[in-house]
């Protein structure tokens, strides 16, 4: 039978060549590649955890890779790889090295210059990572454990609690988050902060 997903807003749907990259062929439902999604992000945040990463590591093509790759690679063969579809969200699929370049070379003057507060850059890179949308699937998440590599390892702060803080159910913690990204699209990140500190 396969595996079957319905999409929450603002979820990128996957390729039939992306579904065919599965790794656990007995798994059919939402649910079942949730909770082995999770299991893996745990195992990734775990190999983040007592472990020093300089700038120059983490403002690199290959950590964004990297980091990905922990994060999906005991669920999805192409962890870690740039997608090769364009989707409903996110820039032309060509374009995904020269962004991500473009990104990286702007956070380091950003660190570098002090241009912005820690929480600040590290969001700012968050959201355009998002925004490139440089893998298949796992974007979002991906790029909130990039924001809290960032804030934990380069500026010795506790890492982000995306609105874990606030006692609002599963739906209502999605809302705001979408919310705060839209708002950072059109460039005013303060719903983001506060979101990502609440």
């Amino acid at each position: 039978m396969g595996l079957i997903l319905d999409y929450l807003v603002g979820q990128t749907p996957l390729s039939e060549e992306e579904m065919d990259g599965l790794l656990i062929p007995t798994m059919t439902t939402r649910g079942e590649l949730d909770e082995f999604e999770q299991k893996n992000i745990e195992q990734a945040v775990q190999w983040t955890m007592g472990r020093n990463f300089r700038p120059d590591l983490i403002f690199a093509e290959d950590f964004i890779r990297k980091v990905h790759r922990k994060m999906y690679a005991d669920v999805w063969t192409w962890a870690g790889d740039f997608r090769k579809a364009n989707k409903n969200l996110g820039i032309d699929k060509f374009q995904i090295p020269t962004q991500l370049k473009n990104l990286l070379d702007d956070i380091i003057y950003w660190h570098e210059n002090k241009t912005y507060l820690p929480d600040e850059i590290a969001l700012r890179f968050k959201h355009r990572l998002v925004s490139i949308h440089c893998f298949p699937n796992g974007n979002g998440r991906h790029s909130r454990l990039m924001a809290d590599i960032i804030i934990e390892k380069i500026y010795k702060l506790d890492v982000f609690s995306w609105g874990a803080s606030k006692n609002a159910n599963t739906n209502d913690t999605r809302a705001a988050y979408l919310k705060a990204i839209k708002t950072a699209d059109r460039g005013d990140y303060r719903l983001l902060l506060n979101f990502a500190r609440s």
